[in-house]
């Protein structure tokens, strides 16, 4: 296989956003954002239809960018090359196609999309009170319950099933709830499963020693990473497509069989080119499974092959098969000028470039505005300033300790983030010493905005999303109030469930979260000693225990029984650090 680009090296820089730049060449109503890599349907009327709203890392095309349109989505926000968007994108885009119908956005499960569009999503909650739901597609079966474990399954092109359908009801004015409980039905059915002949290379890096010989590889990803097995030497395609119908409809495998598909009142099949494949053989591929499933009693109600959700250029396919009824078939069927459906009906026009980069033409909602200063209870801003101070440099002093564990059970970058996030809050308080007069959601607000732009990686995400989850709960109390130790615990709660919202991890898991979920818990029933002593016992307890979340998941188990978890020891120095003003 060639792994030759034309676009390549110093050319490469501005792929996507030429890629992008092109796409709306040729589809005037779309609408580019070129610096935040994000394109919007100019025609989506966001207080008469809910915002359908999707993104990811770049190389998937046509997902997502060509799936917005009529019909499915409202506007799709891009990454570089298999790397999730920020957040500073995410928001600019979900804020400017946002209105009074509510926003929904439909990621695949991927721990960097996830975090990045819930802090985004997070932090829309805490600024404007805006209703923006997250709909997480895991449709990959490649990945079993037992390796998968609590991150679940990946998402795969099973997401464009999604698209289509969310979008057609989005169109049809349906409610956010009616489209949410459709959602989850359509996660309930959905499977896929991929195969490829090769890894691809990323344009500008270098060639991997990775490339297979007489071999393929099962349960490919999209983001170049390795499938779950290997076939030496590389099967006939009706053995290659027995093998992973079999893995979507055994049922009586209790690692993969994740959907039911027998007495399904309608299944959808899509074959999805993973990027190079021919027209030629991709169409024989179809008609293989058309026929293997049709000798196992299942004859599809719709088909789908083509190029749906690629891998760049990668030489393979996927199969998705999802457990469909009448209603979910309907919105299959409704009419999409997406370019990257098959079945589109594109309107005729003339192509004007100046425009198809313009944002002035895309009609803004008035409605979600900054007005933080104005709801809320007020806060004894000296004390709320000491205990933040006191919280920040507590979290600095502890750095050492914390940095000496994560060289042993993880990257040693643990401490340098936490480092990084307490700095820029202190500073912040240092500037900001009068603010007597302005609510607890102004001050939140203005932290969650420093942690987001100084820290980094996975436990910066959390930080993040903990923070909004704050500013959102302390919103919706009554203004008249001051904030007091049980408006803090509520809030906090809250704060809690938004990163309980993303995250799998909990108590037990050698995460943060051993440290903060005892803290929480502690504070609302026994009080601030009580709380305090909870997180370190909780800090205490990861020493020895396994992991199931982050690096530490792949260093010597001998680590583990070294030292405690890094993050959740930061937890309890910044913990301490706020309470002993209080105490």
């Amino acid at each position: 296989m060639s792994r030759k680009h034309f676009i390549d090296g110093e050319d490469a820089k501005d792929l996507v956003q030429d890629a992008l730049r092109g796409l709306t060449v040729q589809h005037p109503e779309l609408v580019l954002d070129v610096a935040n890599k994000t394109v919007y349907n100019s025609r989506h009327d966001s207080n008469e239809c809910v915002s359908v709203v999707s993104g990811g890392g770049a190389g998937h095309e046509p997902a997502h960018a060509m799936l917005v349109g009529n019909g499915m989505l409202a506007a799709a926000v891009s990454g570089n090359i298999f790397a999730s968007p920020g957040v500073p994108q995410i928001f600019q885009c979900i804020q400017r196609i946002h209105g009074t119908a509510g926003t929904i956005v439909v990621l695949k499960n991927y721990t960097g999309d996830v975090f990045h569009f819930s802090l985004a999503i997070e932090k829309l909650r805490a600024n404007f009170g805006a209703r923006v739901e997250i709909v997480v597609v895991g449709d990959d079966v490649a990945v079993g319950r037992r390796k998968g474990g609590k991150v679940g399954r990946r998402g795969l092109a099973g997401t464009v099933l999604m698209h289509k359908i969310l979008g057609s009801m989005a169109v049809s004015r349906e409610s956010i709830e009616k489209c949410m409980a459709m959602a989850a039905q359509v996660n309930k059915g959905l499977a896929t499963m991929a195969v490829s002949l090769d890894h691809v290379r990323i344009p500008g890096q270098p060639l991997s020693e990775t490339e297979l010989q007489d071999e393929i590889e099962l349960g490919m990803g999209i983001h170049n990473e390795p499938g779950s097995m290997r076939l030496r030497p590389q099967p006939e395609i009706k053995q290659v497509v027995e093998i992973v119908l079999s893995r979507l409809l055994d049922t009586n495998d209790e690692d993969r069989g994740f959907v039911d598909f027998s007495g399904a009142e309608d299944v959808v099949l899509m074959i999805n080119n993973l990027g190079s494949l021919s027209v030629l053989e991709l169409s024989a591929i179809t008609w293989k499974i058309h026929e293997h499933l049709g000798r196992r009693g299942i004859k599809p109600s719709r088909t789908y092959s083509g190029t749906f959700m690629t891998s760049l250029n990668g030489p393979g396919f996927s199969v998705t098969l999802l457990r469909a009824n009448a209603e979910m078939l309907r919105h299959l069927d409704t009419a999409t000028d997406a370019p990257g459906w098959p079945v589109s009906v594109i309107a005729s026009r003339t192509a004007d470039p100046e425009r198809s980069i313009s944002l002035s033409s895309l009609p803004l909602s008035t409605g979600i505005r900054n007005e933080s200063n104005k709801i809320g209870p007020k806060v004894d801003y000296d004390l709320f300033r000491q205990c933040v101070m006191s919280a920040c440099q507590a979290g600095i002093a502890a750095v050492p300790n914390i940095t000496r564990y994560d060289t042993i059970v993880g990257d040693g970058d643990c401490g340098i983030t936490l480092q990084r996030g307490c700095e820029s809050v202190l500073g912040l308080l240092k500037r900001d010493q009068e603010g007597k007069g302005e609510t607890a959601l102004t001050h939140i607000l203005r932290i969650a905005r420093a942690v987001e732009e100084n820290m980094d990686g996975t436990s910066g995400a959390i930080y993040g999303l903990f923070v909004n989850g704050l500013a959102a709960s302390i919103r919706t109390m009554e203004s008249e109030k001051r904030m007091g130790h049980e408006q803090w615990v509520r809030a906090a709660h809250g704060a809690l469930f938004a990163v309980q919202k993303v995250t799998p991890a909990r108590s037990g898991d050698r995460t943060l979260m051993d440290a903060l979920e005892p803290f929480i818990a502690a504070l609302t029933k026994n009080g601030v000693d009580a709380a305090l002593q909870a997180a370190a016992q909780g800090a205490e307890s990861t020493k020895g225990m396994r992991p199931a979340f982050g690096r530490a998941v792949y260093v010597n188990e001998e680590g583990w029984d070294q030292v405690p978890d890094p993050g959740a020891v930061g937890i309890v120095a910044l913990v301490e650090g706020l309470l002993k003003n209080l105490q």
